[in-house]
């Protein structure tokens, strides 16, 4: 079993791109045991002496799409994994900004998701409260952006240019191939290529 943290902001086509290989390699039956877990991009952009963003309400409209991902992922599971995909292509595939309940309505409906508890949920700010949590766990590696990968105790961010587009098997090797790099060579602080494929 192949385990790791995988941080998601849903406003992130880099985030995006990992977070669906990664759903349709479980989906394909990939033995991966992976906590997802909510960073948000606001907090590195607050100005100096103001409070942390999920502390905020003038920010709540930035993380209504996590806040309400965060509820359906500790209130109803079941649903999440079909939430989480579902949110990531609502906010890159259909433009939706998924920062009015409406919109987010519109999502998670179809689905299933009873959105008047997301909504009391959300109210409590309970789901605030984790984001808050989250984003101070992963201060400890430093963390800079999403996605980023815990194996152990080591965090790597990772920029992936492309969604899924063949074959489950492509991405669980591409998973795997990132998560036994990240293991078994902590010695490499940067790789990087110098331009985009073509």
């Amino acid at each position: 079993m192949t385990s790791f943290d995988l941080s998601f902001d849903y406003r992130c086509p880099f985030a995006k791109n990992i977070h669906l290989h990664v759903l349709r390699a479980l989906d394909a039956g990939a033995e991966f045991s992976v906590n997802f877990v909510p960073w948000t991009m606001s907090q590195g952009y607050k100005d100096e002496g103001a409070p942390d963003v999920w502390n905020d309400p003038a920010h709540d409209a930035d993380l209504l799409s996590l806040a309400a991902s965060i509820s359906v992922r500790d209130q109803q599971p079941a649903l999440f994994l079909w939430v989480h995909e579902a949110l990531f292509r609502a906010r890159h595939e259909r433009a939706i900004r998924l920062v009015t309940l409406e919109e987010l309505e519109g999502v998670l409906a179809p689905l299933g998701v009873d959105v008047a508890l997301v909504k009391d949920d959300l109210a409590s700010r309970r789901p605030h409260a984790v984001i808050g949590e989250s984003f101070l766990k992963f201060a400890k590696f430093e963390a800079f952006g999403v996605p980023t990968f815990v194996v152990g105790d080591d965090a790597t961010f990772v920029r992936y240019m492309k969604p899924p587009t063949g074959d489950a098997e492509d991405s669980i090797k591409l998973i795997e191939s990132i998560v036994t790099l990240i293991a078994a060579q902590p010695e490499l602080n940067e790789f990087k290529h110098t331009r985009l494929p073509l």
